[in-house]
């Protein structure tokens, strides 16, 4: 968002997708004004701007993870995954725009001291659910089957751009034999849209899912922090501050491949080649015997396919935190 577009939005007041907040409000009444935004239509938070509109800016040391990590991930459910950015008016005077877009596991909740509470957006006021309205929420839910989908969710402040069409492309062709491939943006938005990478919203263009930035993502982790890998070494069996090796790797997970005189090539891998390439120093050693008189080879301490194996079901199957 750009200077101007943030003035503009100030200007127009608050409305029915438009909050306007300090930053030293309580992470509870922060989660509110989220849930209920994402309980109509979407929306947007700005933090550092007063109910009257005037912009005092922020002031809490690292927002960002307090919005992210304690507001959306510890008062709010179920997950949601907003767009965080901070624009400056002035010099020394930032406002910080969270922006989510409309939910699809509605409704949604703020869970605080062992209670759950819905709320909705009326006009520009949040306000507790009535019954009639959290079973019309229901209703609307994205619930499939009695099961929820969290691939499918939305994730704000993404579109097209996000993805790798080359990435896509090669997907279609030679992984579901698809001879047509789309030919502008709007075809591929409702390709995309039919095959859940992207997802629609109403009154502006689609998003993309977890499923297309985490498949396809031109760098998955500037749209969602919760993607890609940390790689850690240690040189014994516990973990300690002598890490021999600590890296984060943001990759998309489908590797892009390439055909050359007829050979079908991988030109750039995926999250799970970067990462076994990564590790390969350490599950790996010298052969004893010397190839070509000059040189040895290395070869694996663990069958490669077993490897390959347990990164699959550790990224198909991730633990709590």
């Amino acid at each position: 968002m750009t200077k101007t577009e943030l003035l503009e939005l100030i200007a127009n007041g608050e409305s029915s997708g438009v909050e306007f907040k300090r930053d030293d409000i309580r992470p509870e009444q922060l989660a509110k004004e989220i849930v209920a935004l994402a309980n109509l239509q979407g929306g947007r938070v700005l933090l550092g701007v007063e109910d009257d509109g005037t912009p005092t800016g922020i002031q809490r040391p690292n927002l960002e993870e307090w919005v992210m990590d304690t507001v959306f991930g510890r008062y709010v459910h179920p997950m949601i995954l907003p767009f965080y950015e901070e624009v400056e008016i002035e010099p020394g005077l930032r406002v910080a725009v969270v922006s989510l877009t409309q939910g699809t596991a509605k409704p949604y909740v703020v869970r605080h001291k062992g209670s759950e509470e819905v709320y909705v957006r009326v006009g520009s006021v949040s306000r507790k659910a009535s019954r009639e309205q959290q079973a019309r929420l229901f209703a609307l839910g994205g619930m499939v089957g009695g099961m929820l989908h969290p691939e499918l969710l939305p994730v704000s402040g993404t579109g097209m751009d996000h993805l790798d069409l080359e990435r896509l492309q090669d997907y279609l062709r030679h992984i579901l034999n698809d001879p047509e491939i789309p030919v502008d943006a709007d075809a591929w938005a409702r390709r995309l849209c039919g095959m859940g990478f992207m997802a629609e919203r109403n009154g502006g263009l689609p998003v993309c899912t977890i499923a297309g930035i985490v498949l396809f993502g031109h760098r998955p982790r500037r749209s969602l922090r919760q993607a890609g890998v940390r790689w850690m070494a240690f040189e014994g069996n516990e973990m300690d501050y002598g890490a021999a090796d600590d890296t984060v790797l943001d990759e998309a997970l489908v590797a892009l491949w390439r055909t050359r005189d007829g050979d079908r090539q991988m030109d750039s891998g995926g999250l799970m080649e970067e990462l076994i390439e990564r590790m390969r120093p350490f599950v790996s050693e010298d052969a004893p015997e010397v190839t070509d008189g000059v040189r040895r080879d290395r070869r694996w301490l663990y069958p490669l396919e077993a490897l390959r194996e347990a990164l699959v079901n550790a990224f198909a199957h991730p633990t709590d935190r």
